[in-house]
């Protein structure tokens, strides 16, 4: 086996990088509109695995400084900003990750042919590759972001030969939608919930919705909705720019849509989804929130991709990280994500083992507590 590392997609070819991941909507040309969004702070990274030049295994990655309190909060997160005021740099970290920062997991990806110890060979292969490339990027840190849940096996073998530890990510919410009607979808939910949405869409019957496969002359609106989201967000990582919504619809077509809300000519709302067949990813979601509430713009949106996916036979509404409890109301399964990581100065490595207890996303939370307890350590 051999392991090669690029900084673009375009080192691979598209249908060979496609044919390890055959129901993969996230694939090469939503690769490549990421690269060319520009998002400020992150270089990409791509491993391939060959034998006989033949490209058998895959995952993109990405560099960048990572602030060890993104996933702090309350006191924590109060002593860290105060830490971060005095020493600007003493919290900020060189990492190199595996996965993506606006990818729904970190998808990995195998030739068919490949069995289990092959598939464990090859991605020893590739953490080897990670390894080395950590010191020549000189990063401090090594990362999976948001590892599945159904390769928990493979990646914990993987992860436990490269000494990184896990941490529970936000999960992944599916809503299954084998219906013929969104009436027949409000059946499965409970009475209270059900009036809750009928209540809510009333409230919404002035919103007038627009699906687009461009936002070129809208684009300002859209982000003055998603600043206006990114700002209220728990967590912040990444921040999009405008060219990732223009090269996700461009690049992606025809599976990049837009959703738009109108109140009169005003954009209130937006929601930038890509789609196949068989399964809708929701990918970002804008509100303008002093419209928000009175119009109830969320549950809006949610009952507009539902209607969306029903009537175009989609048959998975693919809702993604956060707002864990209000999408299994809705109807929503949710399936663990882990990250993995390691810091490579073993003193600091021991100090973040000790912390990692009290900053544990499940801290607190019952739901991801009980969701990570169902997955194997």
């Amino acid at each position: 086996m051999r392991v090669s590392v690029a900084t673009t997609i375009e080192a691979f070819g598209e249908a060979e990088w496609n044919r390890l991941f055959p129901s993969e909507i996230e694939d090469w040309s939503y690769c490549r509109a990421v690269e060319k969004a520009a998002l400020a702070g992150f270089s990409w990274l791509y491993f391939g695995v060959r034998v006989d030049e033949k490209l058998v295994a895959a995952v993109a990655g990405f560099v960048t400084d990572y602030h060890l309190d993104t996933t702090l909060r309350g006191t924590l997160r109060t002593i860290s900003d105060a830490i971060q005021r005095v020493f600007p740099r003493f919290l900020r970290q060189r990492m190199i990750a595996l996965g993506s920062p606006v990818s729904e997991v970190c998808h990995l990806g195998f030739d068919g042919s490949l069995d289990d110890s092959a598939r464990a060979d090859a991605l020893g292969a590739v953490l080897d590759a990670v390894e080395a490339r950590a010191a020549a990027e000189r990063a401090c840190m090594i990362a999976i972001k948001d590892s599945e849940s159904a390769l928990d096996a493979l990646w914990s073998t993987a992860a436990a030969l490269h000494r990184l530890r896990r941490q529970p990510g936000l999960p992944t919410a599916f809503l299954e939608l084998p219906f013929t009607s969104v009436d027949e979808y409000l059946t499965t939910l409970s009475h209270t919930t059900r009036k809750d949405i009928r209540r809510k869409l009333k409230a919404g019957a002035a919103v007038r919705i627009e699906w687009r496969t461009n936002v070129d002359d809208i684009i300002d609106d859209v982000m003055r909705l998603y600043a206006s989201t990114r700002d209220r967000a728990e967590f912040d990582f990444e921040e999009l720019t405008p060219d990732y919504f223009r090269y996700a619809l461009s690049e992606c077509a025809p599976r990049a849509l837009c959703a738009t809300y109108w109140l009169e000519d005003r954009l209130v709302a937006f929601n930038l989804v890509l789609c196949d067949g068989d399964r809708m990813i929701d990918k970002f979601l804008g509100m303008d929130y002093t419209k928000a509430r009175e119009h109830n713009l969320y549950f809006y949106t949610w009952m507009e991709n539902v209607r969306y996916c029903i009537a175009n036979g989609i048959l998975i509404y693919q809702s993604g990280q956060g707002l864990h409890h209000e999408k299994k109301r809705l109807g929503s399964r949710l399936l663990a994500n882990w990250l993995w990581y390691r810091h490579r100065n073993g003193f600091i490595d021991r100090v973040l083992a000790t912390i990692e207890g009290v900053a544990r996303l499940d801290r607190g939370d019952a739901e991801l507590a009980a969701l990570g307890a169902k997955e194997p350590a």
